[in-house]
């Protein structure tokens, strides 16, 4: 089954790419949640967490490294972000392709809201 996410990687469908590079893609969300929220996204397609294989770990592991890269080059690493992953329909998850959220701009409050 193809995700608007395979479409985006696929170059089928427009995004505001920030990040790409042999294994992972990184975009604006369309729906920011903050000043700064990126999707960092694998070009392997797995659909969730839970769908993970043993020794998929490099692909959480690229997915947080880009991410990282990311807030450093773009200056707010220091003051600090916020990382997700939602698994599956009560973890929010609503795009069955596995991606990396990163929320930036504004103090993050816990719980979020």
């Amino acid at each position: 089954m193809s995700t608007i996410f395979d479409k985006i990687i696929a170059r089928e469908i427009p995004a505001d790419i920030v990040h790409d590079d042999e294994h992972v893609l990184g975009f604006r969300d369309v729906n920011p949640q903050a000043p700064v929220h990126v999707l960092f996204i694998p070009k392997q397609p797995v659909a969730t967490l839970n769908d993970l294989s043993p020794g998929d770990e490099a692909v959480v592991g690229r997915l947080a490294m880009a991410a990282a890269r990311y807030a450093k080059s773009e200056g707010f690493a220091e003051d600090g972000y916020r990382v997700v992953i939602n698994c599956n329909r009560d973890g929010g998850q609503s795009v069955y392709h596995l991606h990396l959220h990163l929320l930036a701009g504004r103090a993050m409050a816990w719980p979020p809201g």
